[in-house]
């Protein structure tokens, strides 16, 4: 059994991750950048199923972010498209699984009003699941929910609704406020940095970096993950001397 190395009693309750490599995936099959987006949609379901087979409570996933705009203007149609038919296509199945679809961003004028009305009839649906939420960061920065939180902040501190400013305050103004701070934030493709991604929620999250392309990430390789999570040290700051015992000759 491919969790037989885990400890099913000290499983990460929030993994993050950021699904990387779909491009290169695609390039090194002589095909195009939208067939790694549509090879990775696999490689989301079954990390999902093995989420859900490990007792992950939380699964937020970094699906496009504000950066992406960037990018060549067919492939940010594509993307936009493509994640529009996947919430049509696999939310029937999400529900079924008991899982809670909502999602973190900015929602400007750019990101199609059809979109979002199906990220809101996606929330609505699944609202009452509670098995696992599925977080998707789409039009998603983690300067920019930083910025629109200090905003917010200095509104409700000028308006005389906030009158101490701390991280609680902060926290409260984040796209949302009832996320749990990051446990295991795992990216893909053998990247090392974490590419503007839960800045605040992934401050003492242990990173895992894996050479697989997100396409080829199943739900071994997420067990894998967390199996080299339980081995790490979590100490948040505090510090543990271990004594050494050495023997005389």
């Amino acid at each position: 059994m491919y969790t037989s190395n885990v400890d099913l009693d000290r499983v990460p309750a929030h993994v993050a991750i950021i699904m990387d490599g779909n491009g290169r995936w695609a390039n090194a099959r002589g095909l195009s950048r939208n067939a790694g987006h549509e090879a990775g949609e696999q490689a989301l379901f079954d990390t999902i199923e093995g989420a859900l087979e490990l007792g992950v409570s939380e699964l937020t996933v970094y699906a496009f972010s504000t950066e992406n705009w960037r990018r060549p203007q067919d492939e940010v149609r594509f993307l936009l498209e493509f994640n529009e038919s996947l919430l049509l296509r696999r939310l029937d199945e999400l529900d079924e699984r008991d899982v809670r679809v909502t999602f973190i961003g900015r929602r400007e004028r750019r990101v199609p009003r059809r979109l979002i009305r199906r990220m809101d009839e996606s929330m609505a649906k699944t609202a009452r699941n509670t098995t696992m939420t599925l977080r998707i960061a789409f039009n998603y920065g983690g300067q920019a929910e930083l910025v629109d939180a200090a905003r917010r902040v200095a509104e409700d501190h000028a308006a005389g609704r906030l009158k101490r400013i701390d991280d609680r305050a902060i926290a409260a103004r984040l796209y949302d406020p009832d996320m749990p701070p990051v446990d295991l934030l795992i990216r893909t493709s053998g990247e090392q940095r974490l590419s503007n991604y839960l800045l605040w929620q992934a401050a003492y999250a242990e990173l895992v970096f894996t050479e697989t392309l997100w396409p080829d990430f199943t739900r071994m390789d997420l067990a894998q993950a967390v199996h080299e999570y339980q081995a790490r040290d979590r100490r948040f700051g505090k510090a543990v001397d271990k004594v050494i015992t050495v023997r005389s000759q």
